[in-house]
C-alpha cells in the first residue's frame, strides 16, 4: 500500500504512523505532498501527523520551515492554519530565530477575516511567546491591542483565544497590570465562552499577578 494511500483512510492512527516515520525518515517527503490535497482524509491525516511530529521531533522538520512559511500566504485558509499551527510549535526548536524574521507575516494575520485564522494565531500565541521569551513584551501588544487590529463579527469570540495565550505565559511577564485589566473587562463580553474564560483566569491568577 503506498503511503499516500495509508494516509487516505477515517481508521488512520497517526501515532503509528510516525513511529514509522522514525525508522525511515524518507516517509516524510510524502506528508509535504499529502497536506496539500485536494483529498479530506489524506490532507487531514498529513497535518495530524505533522503536528505531532513539530510538537515531539521538531528536529526532523525544521529543515522545511519555508514550505510553511510560503502555506501563511496561501488562499487557501485551510493551508494557512496548517502553516498557523506548526510553525508555531516548531518555534520551540526555532535556533536560527526564523521566526523574528516573519513575526509581521505571522502577527498580520490578527487583520484577517477569517475567525478560523485569527482564532488560531491568537491561541498559539501563548505557545509561542513561551519558546520566545524574547518576543513576549510584542506578542502581549498585539493581543491587547486585538479591538483595533481585528474588526470582524468575532471578535468577541477571540478574545476567548487570547485569554488561552495569556493564560499560558502571565506569570511570565512584566506589564501583569494591563493583561489583568485586558481580563477584567471580558467578565462582561457578549461571548459566554469568552466570560468564562474571564472568569476562571481571574479565579486562577487574580491573586498571583
Amino acid at each position: 500500500m503506498s503511503i499516500l494511500k495509508e494516509l487516505d483512510k477515517k481508521d488512520f492512527n497517526e501515532e503509528n504512523f510516525v513511529k514509522k516515520i522514525l525508522n525511515d525518515k524518507k516517509i516524510l517527503e510524502d506528508l509535504f505532498e499529502g497536506v496539500l490535497s485536494k483529498k479530506d482524509e489524506i490532507r487531514f491525516n498529513s497535518h495530524k501527523v505533522l503536528t505531532i511530529i513539530s510538537e515531539k521531533h521538531p528536529e526532523l522538520i525544521y529543515s522545511k520551515w519555508s514550505f510553511f512559511e510560503e502555506l501563511l500566504s496561501s488562499e487557501n485558509n485551510y493551508h494557512k492554519f496548517i502553516g498557523l499551527n506548526i510553525i508555531a510549535n516548531l518555534t520551540k526548536y526555532d535556533t536560527e530565530k526564523k521566526f523574528e524574521k516573519i513575526f509581521d507575516k505571522y502577527y498580520n494575520m490578527l487583520s484577517d477575516n477569517s475567525t478560523m485564522i485569527v482564532g488560531h494565531v491568537t491561541a498559539k500565541s501563548g505557545r509561542i511567546a513561551k519558546a520566545k521569551p524574547n518576543l513576549q513584551p510584542k506578542i502581549t501588544e498585539k493581543l491587547l491591542n486585538i479591538d483595533t487590529i481585528h474588526k470582524g463579527k468575532q471578535i468577541e469570540l477571540v478574545k476567548a483565544y487570547v485569554i488561552d495565550a495569556f493564560d499560558e505565559y502571565v506569570n511570565e511577564v512584566k506589564n501583569k497590570k494591563e493583561i489583568m485589566e485586558f481580563i477584567k473587562k471580558q467578565v462582561n463580553s457578549e461571548s459566554p465562552k469568552t466570560r468564562k474564560k474571564a472568569k476562571d483566569f481571574m479565579e486562577k491568577w487574580g491573586k498571583k499577578v
